[in-house]
C-alpha cells in the first residue's frame, strides 16, 4: 500500500490520542499502590510521591485501626468509581475541582459516654468555565456530591442515639449537624465555591472496610440537567483517636477512665453525667461552642495537660499521632511528609500549641512562614487568611490546585492524587494550564488573585 495520505494520518492520530485518554481514565486507582483499603502508601519518608502509576499490588487484608475493628477485606473505594465514565467524547466546557477544607476530620466511634468530635466533614468544590479567559462559576449550575460505596452511617456509630443528650436535639438518622447527608446538593457561597458542611461520614464503608481516605464524586449540571463536569475528591475521616494508649485501667472503659481522671484532678462529676460533650465546658471553634467562663479552650486544655505525659507513651515515630489520627491513619500525607517535614516543624511542639494566647483554628502555620524567604515577592496566602480559605490566580482557591493542607500535592496516598490524575493525567499540583484554559496562555503565570 502506498504512503498514507495527510488527511488519513491526521485522522489516525486523532483516534490514537482519544484511545490513549480513555485508557488513562479507565486505569483503576488500585493500581496506584492501594490495596483493599484504597490508600497503599507509595513513597518512603524523604522521597517524593511518584508522578506515574506504580505497579499494581495484589489485594490484601486491611489491618484494623481500632482494637474492636475486625480485619476486613474488600475493594478500594477508589475501585468502585468508574473514572472511564467521566471521559466525554466532546471537549468539556467546564471543570470542577473539589477539596476538603481541613485535610482530615476526627470523630468518636462511640458516643455513649463522651464526645470529643461528632461526624462532621466539609467538602468544597470550585466550578470553572473553560476559555481563553476562564471564569469562576458561582450560579446557574447545580453541584451534587455523593460518596460511592458509603451510603449509611447510622449503623456504624451510636451518634444519632446519643445526639439528644449531647447536642440537645434529635437528629434524623444519617443526617449531619448542619442538615446535610452522605449525598446531596452543595450550596453556593459568596466565596467563589460550593460547599456541603457537616457531612456525617464515618471511616467505615458499606462493606465495612475501614478507609480514612474515601473518594467523593462531585457532579456539575446546568439548568437543563446536562452534565458539565465531574471530579473525585477525598473526604477524609478517622476515629483512630488513641486515648487507650494512656487511659487503659483494667475493668473500665477508656471513656470512663478519662472522665474519672478529670473528676479526680478538677473536682468535677463528669462520670455521673454521661454522655459528656467536652466542648460544652471547653470552648471549641471547631464546633462553634463558647465554653464556660474561666475554663480553658479545648485545644489548650488537651495540649497543656498532655505535654508533660508523652514520655509515658510507647515509642512513637510521631507523638502527635497518639491523638491526632493516627499511627495507622497518618493524616499528614503530603509532599512535606514525603520530604521528612513533620507536624512540629510547622505547628511547634505541644507546649507551643497550648500557649494561652494562641487562638485555636485561627493562629495556624502558613505557607508563607517558610516559603516567603525563598520567594520574597511571591504571595502565598491572602493577607489575613489561612491557606484553606485563600485564593490565588484569578480567584482560584489555593486548595483547588494544591490540594488541602495535610494532603498537599503530590500526596503519598493514591486517592488524594486521583483528582490531579483525572484532570491533568499526572499526580501533583494541578499545573497544566489547559485544565482550565482552552489553550496555553502566552503570558507568564501569575499566582496572586490579581496580576
Amino acid at each position: 500500500m502506498s504512503r498514507m495520505q495527510p488527511e488519513m494520518r491526521k485522522l489516525a492520530c486523532f483516534w490514537a490520542t482519544l484511545l490513549g485518554a480513555a485508557l488513562l481514565l479507565s486505569w483503576p486507582l488500585s493500581t496506584l499502590g492501594g490495596g483493599p483499603e484504597g490508600r497503599g502508601r507509595v513513597p518512603q519518608r524523604g522521597k517524593r510521591a511518584p508522578k506515574s502509576p506504580p505497579t499494581a499490588t495484589p489485594p490484601s487484608v486491611r489491618e484494623p485501626i481500632l482494637a474492636e475493628d475486625p480485619p476486613v477485606s474488600g475493594e478500594s473505594p477508589a475501585e468502585s468509581g468508574d473514572l472511564t465514565a467521566m471521559a466525554t467524547k466532546t471537549k468539556p466546557t467546564h471543570v470542577v475541582l473539589g477539596f476538603n477544607e481541613l485535610g482530615m476530620h476526627c470523630m468518636n466511634r462511640d458516643f455513649s459516654e463522651m464526645c470529643i468530635l461528632p461526624p462532621f466533614n466539609t467538602l468544597r468544590a470550585q466550578v470553572i468555565k473553560k476559555g481563553s479567559e476562564p471564569e469562576i462559576v458561582s450560579s446557574g449550575v447545580t453541584v451534587t456530591y455523593s460518596i460511592p460505596g458509603n451510603t449509611i452511617s447510622s449503623t456504624k456509630t451510636d451518634f444519632w442515639t446519643q445526639a439528644p443528650k449531647l447536642f440537645g436535639k434529635t437528629i434524623a438518622k444519617d443526617v449531619g449537624l448542619t442538615g446535610n447527608k452522605l449525598s446531596g446538593t452543595m450550596a453556593a457561597t459568596k466565596l467563589g465555591y460550593f460547599e456541603a458542611t457537616g457531612i456525617p461520614i464515618t471511616p467505615l464503608t458499606d462493606k465495612l472496610v475501614n478507609d480514612p481516605f474515601q473518594l467523593s464524586s462531585i457532579v456539575v449540571k446546568d439548568k437543563s440537567g446536562k452534565q458539565l463536569a465531574t471530579t473525585r475528591a477525598v473526604v477524609p475521616v478517622s476515629w483512630e483517636i488513641s486515648c487507650h494508649l494512656c487511659h487503659n485501667t483494667p475493668g473500665i472503659s477508656v471513656a470512663t477512665d478519662i472522665l474519672r481522671a478529670h473528676d479526680r484532678r478538677h473536682a468535677t462529676t463528669l462520670e455521673k453525667q454521661k454522655p459528656v460533650l467536652c466542648a460544652s465546658c471547653h470552648a471549641d471553634p471547631a464546633l462553634g461552642t463558647t465554653g464556660k467562663a474561666g475554663v480553658s479552650n479545648f485545644s489548650r486544655a488537651m495540649h497543656n495537660s498532655h505535654a508533660t505525659r508523652m514520655a509515658q507513651l510507647p515509642s512513637l515515630q510521631n507523638n502527635c499521632y497518639a491523638c491526632h489520627p493516627g499511627v495507622q491513619t497518618e493524616c499528614q500525607r503530603d509532599v512535606h511528609a514525603a520530604r521528612g517535614i513533620t507536624c512540629v516543624n510547622c505547628h511547634g511542639d505541644m507546649n507551643a500549641v497550648a500557649a494561652p494566647t494562641r487562638r485555636p483554628w485561627v493562629d495556624e502555620p502558613t505557607c508563607a512562614s517558610c516559603h516567603q524567604k525563598r520567594k520574597p515577592k511571591f504571595e502565598f496566602e491572602q493577607p489575613g487568611k489561612l491557606f484553606k480559605d485563600s485564593k490565588g490566580h484569578g480567584g482560584v482557591a489555593c486548595a483547588s490546585c494544591h490540594g488541602p493542607q495535610h494532603a498537599t500535592a503530590p500526596a503519598t496516598t493514591p486517592n488524594d492524587n486521583a483528582q490531579a490524575i483525572l484532570q491533568q493525567g499526572t499526580a501533583g499540583t494541578i499545573s497544566k494550564c489547559t485544565v482550565c484554559h482552552t489553550k496555553t496562555p502566552s503570558e507568564a503565570f501569575f499566582h496572586k488573585v490579581d496580576d
